[in-house]
């Protein structure tokens, strides 16, 4: 389990992260969403034991991370930027990383090199932008480590090379109890890869959801009612958690967080002539929760 609790990180001036409280449970595909500087990349180095905390506590499976080798190396971390691996060769790089993780497999790499055939004896910085990810991707997977935090892992990939890397990340999960972080500001990466997310804005996280219960908890419903004289408000339905509210001549538009039945339910005594749910996309139902909370939508541009 990852766990931060009540940590603030500070660079200079700017507090990267103000009091975040975290727990990842083991064999989870986690997400973390945010806009640039929302302070995701920050999480995974101090989960990672690159950054320590001004205050509050960063754990691995309830042990401090900073400055604990044992910690540390349950943790491979692959950054955003691959440049501090140029002058290696992918031979150089694997016996590099092999001094640090007694767990590494080679037969778990050479597996994975043979599926993707890179050049062993050529320096990686010659290699285009997603045959460095996909080395450093193999690179963590042999490692064996119980946790692999990946930061903006598909950002500039092709969209041959995204599904390589996903394969190889969900191939990983399934073999062994493999908890995974990935970091992103493009919503639809953390959806197809997680099944929780937590969204960063300001150093604060907003909220953290299970995305499939997410996904059947919010719906648009567009609905008429028979008497069209009465003007209906929000306060008509207080049974319902509604997130958006807004007519259009006779049609309602009415964002509502609750099951299908509860919906029906919570209308009918109003006469509705006609009522239809509408499935909304992630992105969608996070914009709307945003804005319950105050928060400006643009965190996804």
């Amino acid at each position: 389990m990852m766990t931060l609790k009540n940590v603030v990180k500070q660079f200079d001036e700017f507090k990267a992260l103000d009091g975040v409280n975290l727990t990842i449970p083991k064999g989870t595909a986690f997400g973390l969403l945010g806009s640039n500087g929302a302070g995701k990349s920050t999480i995974l180095r101090l989960f990672s034991g690159i950054y320590r905390a001004e205050s509050g506590e960063v754990l691995i499976d309830e042990e401090p991370v900073y400055d604990h080798v044992n910690a540390k190396q349950k943790v491979f971390f692959i950054n955003d930027e691959t440049v501090q691996f140029g002058t290696y060769t992918l031979k150089q790089l694997k016996k590099f990383y092999q001094q640090f993780y007694p767990n590494f497999s080679e037969e778990i790499f050479q597996r994975l090199e043979n599926i993707i055939q890179l050049p062993m004896d050529r320096k990686i910085s010659t290699f285009s932008k997603g045959m460095k990810r996909q080395a450093i991707v193999i690179i963590g997977i042999a490692c064996c480590t119980p946790y692999l935090l990946l930061d903006e892992a598909f950002d500039g990939l092709d969209p041959t090379m995204r599904i390589i890397v996903k394969k190889m990340l969900v191939d990983a999960m399934c073999e062994r109890e493999l908890t995974v972080v990935i970091s992103s500001h493009n919503l639809k990466e953390i959806n197809e890869m997680c099944d929780t997310a937590a969204l960063l804005h300001q150093g604060k996280i907003v909220f953290n959801r299970e995305l499939d219960s997410l996904k059947g908890a919010v719906h648009k419903v567009q609905t008429a009612f028979r008497d069209k004289e009465k003007l209906f408000r929000r306060e008509d339905f207080p049974e319902l958690e509604i997130l958006h509210f807004e007519k259009t001549q006779s049609i309602y538009h009415i964002i509502i967080k609750g099951t299908e039945e509860e919906i029906r339910k919570a209308l009918q005594p109003h006469d509705p002539l006609v009522v239809d749910l509408i499935p909304l996309s992630l992105e969608e139902i996070f914009i709307y929760e945003l804005e319950v909370l105050g928060y400006d939508s643009k965190v996804f541009e």
